[in-house]
């Protein structure tokens, strides 16, 4: 049952692909990938979030035990990751009880296999970087605009952690359309606040008083509702600005963004992006994602195939221009 993921085909055997892993606040999906980036074979489960980090991690192994597999597994998780342990330093409510969860530890007592863990976010950064909307680039910045908003940055066909791995935290950014707006951290005026499935459903319900979900307000927008196009516009626009600040400062080659809102804001996001950016930064422009819901676990897979002291299948890899 071969998905190629990025338009692609590979018909090697199942003992050559690397198995990623996607664990998410909703669903957990496990993805058999191959050298190339091809989706081979994918199982899914609803996450146990309310059950705790015990459950998450119970279902996330029997999905590896279910697709098999003998070499390392890769897993994309929610909240900051510790790179050297592959514990959660810090998370969302989205997993109650997920901060210090050594994720690494406890799957691979469970699944006897080696476990690489990176943040979801990351891990799709790396995924499109490898095998999807960016590929051939060496650095490249992700922002995923779903239920919250996250951000991933690949830095050399490598990605970029930061000192705490905390790198591409763009929530929570200051954005003056967000003024008084909440963030999933708390505190108010951050670009999650105003650019995010949540921020949409905010915003459209102060101007209306409709209780819909983003999604909705993306879809009313689309049909015609002049409340709902005010607000996409008005995230769109917070976010492009905030990319042109992003690009100035990180000198990208490609911006991808991904999430279901983020392709709703995306041509708002890119007339913002253009009326702010440096001439420098003519030939970036903000393009869609490539892999779908695909993307963190094939990302998770390359990450345990480039991990220290695993083999690296043959690929042309990135370029800098």
């Amino acid at each position: 049952m071969n998905a190629p993921a990025g338009g692609r085909s590979w018909a090697g055997p199942r003992e050559a692909a690397t198995l990623g892993i996607d664990i998410g606040g909703t669903k957990t999906l496990a993805a058999l990938v191959g050298p190339d980036g091809t989706v081979l074979d994918r199982a899914r489960a609803d996450t146990p979030a309310a059950q705790g980090p015990d459950a998450v991690l119970r279902t996330a192994a029997e999905l590896a035990r279910r697709l098999g597999g003998t070499g390392p597994v890769g897993v994309g998780a929610a909240g900051v990751i510790d790179p050297a342990t592959g514990a959660v330093r810090y998370a969302t409510d989205s997993l109650p009880g997920w901060a210090g969860t050594a994720v690494a530890d406890v799957l691979a007592e469970r699944i006897g296999r080696t476990v690489v863990v990176e943040n979801d976010v990351n891990a799709a950064a790396l995924g499109e970087t490898w095998a999807g909307a960016a590929r051939g680039s060496a650095h490249v910045l992700l922002v995923a605009v779903g239920t919250g908003l996250g951000g991933g940055l690949v830095r050399g066909g490598r990605v970029e952690h930061g000192a705490r791995g905390g790198a591409g935290e763009l929530a929570h950014l200051p954005a003056p359309d967000a003024d008084r707006l909440p963030c999933g951290c708390g505190r108010t005026g951050h670009l999650e606040g105003v650019a995010s499935g949540t921020g949409l459903a905010r915003a459209y319900r102060l101007r209306t008083g409709a209780d819909v979900t983003g999604a909705e307000v993306a879809a009313r927008s689309a049909a015609g509702d002049a409340a709902a196009a005010a607000v996409l516009a008005t995230a769109g626009r917070a976010l492009g600005r905030a990319l042109a600040g992003l690009v100035a400062l990180l000198d990208p080659q490609t911006v991808v963004l991904a999430g279901g809102a983020g392709q709703a804001l995306l041509p708002h996001a890119r007339d913002a992006y253009a009326a702010e950016r440096l001439t420098l930064h003519a030939d970036v422009t903000p393009v869609p994602a490539a892999l779908g819901a695909a993307a963190v676990a094939v990302g998770a897979a390359r990450a345990a195939m480039t991990h220290p002291g695993t083999h690296l299948p043959a690929d042309p890899g990135p370029t800098d221009p």
